[in-house]
């Protein structure tokens, strides 16, 4: 095979991919992977967490901010091509947003797994980054959707039968969950300590923390040390979403934090190819690496 490598990442709202990944992604684009991002949603249904910029304008036109934050976002991280599923952002349970037909849960879903295949066909990644198969610690249903195309995605877009006019199949090599891991949460609560600073965490946060810990899992931790400031500089293009004040995201110099845990956390949940685990690069036994 001589196809040139790729990475292909499935986000639920604009924000998403500078939380999740962005330091990955980034590391990637300097190695020149190029990667793809898909995002399902336009998170039109989000609330702004940023009290700097909450005015009654931003609120009225919420939906075209978050694309603009999400054009910078990419820019900083360096994705190479940005698709939006255009489906409407779902909302939570129990709400009004979640009952409309054109949102992203309600879409059907081999019409959404077609979206997606179209798109592994077209830019042919090897490795595919998604949601987990538990997400009981925050079980939003666009991130549920997520998971469940990617995953039928990944089966179909190399099968000829399915979605013929989607494209020439191409079967991706890898799938993997994307995860924050207990390990680096509880350092990074130590660490608040030891500075003499509050820490963001409170015994409930730990809690569900511990409950939902998918440690025993992660295969896959990528060095991202260097991209630390990449993925600071993405959160904080969410203006909207991400207050540059907040202890959660920035209570620690950048310094602290890579030098506590410099790796993004990874769950190899299907492969087609031969790889000895633990990895520390998603491309590990994919031709050309």
């Amino acid at each position: 095979m001589n196809e040139p490598l790729r990475l292909l990442c499935v986000h639920a709202h604009p924000d998403d991919e500078a939380s999740k990944g962005a330091g990955t992604v980034a590391r990637y684009a300097a190695e020149g992977i190029p990667a793809t991002l898909v995002c399902c949603t336009g998170g039109e249904a989000g609330e702004i967490l940023n009290e700097a910029v909450d005015t009654p304008e931003n609120r009225a036109r919420l939906g075209d901010l978050r694309l603009e934050e999400l054009a910078a976002s990419v820019s900083i991280i360096g994705y190479d091509t940005v698709d939006l599923l255009g489906y409407h952002d779902s909302g939570m349970p129990d709400t009004p947003v979640n009952e409309r037909p054109d949102n992203f849960w309600n879409a059907p879903l081999d019409e959404a797994t077609e979206a997606l295949v179209r798109i592994i066909r077209r830019d042919r990644p090897q490795v595919v980054v998604t949601y987990g198969d538990d997400q009981r610690n925050y079980a939003h249903p666009d991130h549920l959707k997520v998971h469940d195309i990617s995953v039928a995605a990944f089966d179909r877009a190399g099968d000829p039968d399915w979605y013929p006019d989607a494209g020439d199949p191409w079967e991706p090599s890898k799938l993997y969950y994307s995860t924050w891991s207990k390990r680096r949460m509880l350092a990074l609560h130590q660490r608040f300590g030891e500075l003499g600073l509050e820490s963001p965490f409170d015994e409930e946060w730990l809690a569900r923390v511990e409950q939902f810990s998918q440690d025993d899992r992660i295969t896959t931790q990528v060095d991202v040390g260097a991209y630390y400031g990449v993925r600071e500089a993405a959160l904080k293009a969410h203006a909207t979403q991400v207050d540059p004040a907040s202890p959660f995201w920035f209570g620690l110099p950048g310094d602290e934090v890579v030098a506590l845990h410099p790796w993004d956390d990874y769950i190899l949940a299907r492969s087609r190819v031969s790889t000895d685990l633990p990895e520390d690069d998603l491309f590990a036994g994919v031709a050309g690496r």
